[in-house]
């Protein structure tokens, strides 16, 4: 991937700058943007943001669909991950070797598994012979429409056209799918783009819905910390669907079908519910109507509802202790609000005085003096931050010493929060990597592309990403006091441990009386 970097010594300038500024010289750094950033939302209500960045010959693209995990109909959980693995498979256009008979065998798939699937979730009277059979018709339906499918040539298309760093990603608030590219290749990223997100096809669905369940089975079902944090969420939230893991419930996922996903698609993929921002060596005036071109043709939808279920307020302390021969751990995290509370920057300050780096509280109380942890740390907007989320909090017990200890160790460090003001060394040093951290964000066209998209989305404003400066300015002691008393308390707080305990070795056999020579006396 072309990565279009600031020079260190004007990065470091500009951050030493942005911590004596006024208010006024970010609305000058904002300007500079706003002379080279266009917004333009098309008829069917999908919205680009063009940035040029002349720098070198290459653009990349980030688009933005608001629609994750947490938006994943009952019994298809894991729907939004599936289909961003089907994002890839190509469309009407690319990956076929002929699609209107590729279609009509494709029906016939979704045909047998409908009639394999009916049987196979009955629960009284289901006759095995008769799922067999409907298994095989249903396999043979799949391996006839294998015959049209070119594997991978959405890919190798762009690739071969000079694309890096193809990649998504499925998260519970949003999908993202992303790239960089030579910038006289800008059409072709186009149709390529437009062609995936109005004209999907759902080829290879149920081979793809295999590499999901083994997913699941990495991320999850192997491996303890994603056992931990799927029991953690699932006791955290009651209502909410953040209770339900991004990559879905083994039972879901082996019966999500090609015709769930395709209604899915046409549900939450529609324009206006798309961000899409390119940025880098593109010229506005003739990139904007080649992008109209393809991106305008998307039939427009409705905007899907935001989810109508609300989680009610955590009344009593809730833990969870998991026992078995692996690494101990501890967590546990704190209900708050969404990422348009006014307190927002002031959970991101207390994020950072507690875990960032050797000199932040939580690294130096567990891991330097005490010598109890591995590693603790604390971050907020957990599993998402589109609805109200958590502040979670963890640490990994050195050899000798037990969750418990973690636990304590960490409520005395809130404590410390709640009741002592932070030092002014400890809120400059939030304020200075803050900004830093947002300069990072801009350093590489790919970085630029993805703030552009998430906060054009999130506020309906890209200039959202300067003005969080002002916010994170206005961050104070007594900030930090007043938050941390309003929502570190017991019965706002869920956790989680894992204790070790030995592996189970089982008896050996009894060995069975051997008869004596010569047989009974």
């Amino acid at each position: 991937m072309a990565r279009i970097k600031l020079g260190i010594a004007a990065a470091l300038a500009f951050v030493i700058a942005l911590s004596t500024v006024a208010q006024a010289q970010y609305a000058t750094y904002l300007s500079n943007f706003e002379k080279r950033t266009t917004v333009k939302v098309l008829p069917n209500g999908l919205t680009l943001i063009i940035c040029e960045r002349h720098e070198a010959p290459v653009f990349s693209f980030y688009t933005l669909v608001d629609a994750g995990s947490v938006d994943d109909p009952q019994g298809e959980s894991g729907l939004a991950h599936m289909f961003e693995h089907m994002a890839f498979k190509g469309s009407t256009e690319i990956g076929t070797t002929d699609y209107a008979a590729e279609k009509i065998a494709l029906a016939k798939v979704e045909t047998a598994y409908a009639a394999y699937d009916a049987e196979y979730r009955k629960r009284v009277g289901q006759n095995p012979a008769k799922l067999a059979e409907l298994k095989k018709s249903f396999e043979d339906a799949q391996a006839a429409a294998e015959k049209y499918v070119i594997p991978n040539q959405f890919s190798e298309v762009a690739e071969a056209n000079g694309a890096v760093g193809i990649n998504a990603s499925t998260e519970e608030d949003s999908t993202q799918y992303f790239w960089s590219m030579p910038s006289n290749r800008l059409q072709l990223w186009a149709w390529l783009e437009s062609q995936r997100i109005g004209h999907p096809v759902e080829r290879e669905f149920y081979k793809e819905r295999n590499v999901v369940q083994e997913e699941r089975r990495m991320r999850v079902d192997s491996n303890p910390i994603g056992r931990m944090v799927e029991q953690f969420l699932a006791t955290a939230y009651t209502a909410h669907h953040y209770r339900v893991p991004g990559v879905g419930w083994e039972s879901d996922i082996s019966q999500v079908s090609a015709t769930e996903a395709a209604a899915f698609h046409a549900k939450y993929y529609v324009p206006s519910n798309i961000v899409i921002a390119v940025v880098g060596d593109v010229n506005t005036a003739q990139a904007l109507p080649v992008l109209e071109r393809y991106f305008g043709a998307i039939p427009a939808g409705p905007k899907p509802p935001e989810l109508a279920t609300v989680e009610p307020p955590q009344t009593a302390e809730k833990s969870v202790v998991i026992r078995e021969a692996t690494q101990p751990f501890y967590l546990e995290g704190y209900h708050k609000p969404d990422y348009r509370d006014p307190d927002d920057a002031v959970y991101d300050a207390i994020a950072d005085i507690f875990s960032n780096g050797r000199t932040a509280r939580l690294y130096r109380s567990l891991v330097r003096d005490q010598k109890i942890a591995a590693e603790a740390e604390g971050f907020p907007g957990f599993p998402g931050e589109k609805y109200p989320g958590l502040f979670a909090v963890y640490a990994v017990p050195l050899p000798g010493h037990t969750p418990e200890e973690m636990r304590v160790a960490i409520h005395k460090e809130i404590d410390k929060l709640k009741t002592t003001d932070v030092t002014d060394a400890e809120l400059e040093r939030f304020k200075t990597r803050a900004r830093a951290d947002i300069l990072r964000g801009l350093a590489d066209n790919q970085g630029l592309a993805h703030e552009l998209a998430e906060y054009q989305t999130r506020y309906g404003d890209w200039r959202e990403l300067f003005r969080q400066l002002n916010r994170i300015d206005a961050v104070n002691k007594a900030d930090i006091r007043r938050v941390a008393n309003k929502i570190f308390t017991a019965n706002n707080r869920t956790g989680v441990s894992i204790e070790f305990v030995p592996p189970h070795t089982p008896p050996p056999p009894t060995q069975s009386a051997q008869p004596q020579a010569g047989g009974a006396k």
